[in-house]
């Protein structure tokens, strides 16, 4: 007599299809049909699972726990922050709990430092004057921008992802990294870079660059005061949660040009409303979280989904446990 094969539901229909194939080889994949996914979709066929790949950013709690049933065995988020996952939940279940983070390092530090020069070159400053026929050719002082190289570049946030946009930026000619994290990091001497506080931080910089995990700690860290303590030249790139910021603070921030510039990739709410007040400030360009948006990363992320779902599976370690 054959046993059956466990039971995967895969919550996002986009998923690369050579990740299914390869979940198919060991396990029977339920998908879910709708884009964006359905609560109600998820509920109804979560229902007898043995393993989920959450592949989406919706919140994943108890509910959904108590839908699977108590035949469930493991959980993979295909993302790397997770703080749409109620921890706590699964820590007191003893649930094993993966995510992806090494996979989007690379395609995130592109975007960062994408948005360094295109903010600091002031890119869609530039461009609504030329759609607005404002092109100026007589002055000498017209869009100036800010150069990454000697320049100071702080971190707030010096993981994974910090860590790779540091390594790329060496090559810049900075001038000094610096970086905020709770704890000094071991490797900074790789990277000639010096653990400071906080407020050091926002005074000492000429590009901020927020690479953390949204936590209670985090929550609004970047806010009226904190920008009041930046240099005027100071260019401010997100690309790690837009609950780090103080939206409002912010926009008056790049509104009476307290800091130069800003480049966002993540914002609160996602999708950014159409008339929200950061798109009006010209100093400002904003991307709709495409951080981990190549088709190079997604297979990364969805290929360490699938082996931590197999490894629990198994009755093995995942390969990127959660906590």
């Amino acid at each position: 007599m054959t046993s059956r094969l466990f039971k995967v539901l895969v919550t996002h229909p986009e998923v690369p299809k050579q990740v299914l194939d390869t979940l198919k080889q060991k396990c029977e994949v339920i998908v879910c049909k709708n884009v964006p996914p359905l609560k109600s979709e998820v509920l109804e066929k979560i229902q007898g699972a043995d393993a989920i790949l959450w592949a989406h950013y919706q919140p994943l709690n108890g509910e959904i726990l108590d839908a699977a049933g108590s035949q469930l065995k493991a959980v993979s988020t295909m993302s790397s922050g997770i703080d749409y996952v109620d921890i706590a939940e699964f820590k007191k279940r003893q649930m094993p709990l993966g995510h992806t983070p090494r996979a989007v390092n690379n395609s995130v530090a592109d975007i960062a430092i994408g948005l360094m020069i295109s903010a600091g070159r002031l890119f869609h400053e530039g461009r609504r004057m030329i759609e607005t026929s404002q092109w100026e050719t007589d002055r000498h002082d017209w869009l100036m921008g800010q150069e990454i190289s000697d320049s100071t570049v702080g971190f707030f946030g010096f993981g994974g992802i910090g860590q790779v946009i540091a390594r790329r930026l060496l090559s810049f000619d900075v001038k000094k990294i610096i970086y905020n994290t709770r704890t000094k990091k071991p490797n900074e001497a790789d990277f000639n870079a010096s653990h400071v506080a906080f407020d050091q931080l926002l005074s000492d910089s000429d590009f901020i660059i927020v690479a953390s995990p949204l936590t209670p700690e985090t929550k609004g860290i970047f806010n009226a005061e904190a920008f009041a303590k930046m240099k005027p030249n100071c260019v401010f790139v997100n690309v790690a949660r837009g609950q780090i910021v103080d939206q409002h603070a912010l926009y008056n921030a790049l509104k009476k040009r307290q800091i130069f510039a800003a480049g966002l990739d993540v914002t609160t709410p996602e999708p950014l409303p159409s008339d929200d007040p950061l798109l009006s400030v010209p100093n400002c360009i904003i991307l709709p979280h495409v951080g981990t948006s190549t088709a190079q990363t997604t297979i990364k992320m969805g290929n360490i989904a699938v082996q931590n779902i197999l490894n629990a599976l198994e009755g093995k370690p995942m390969v990127a446990p959660a906590y």
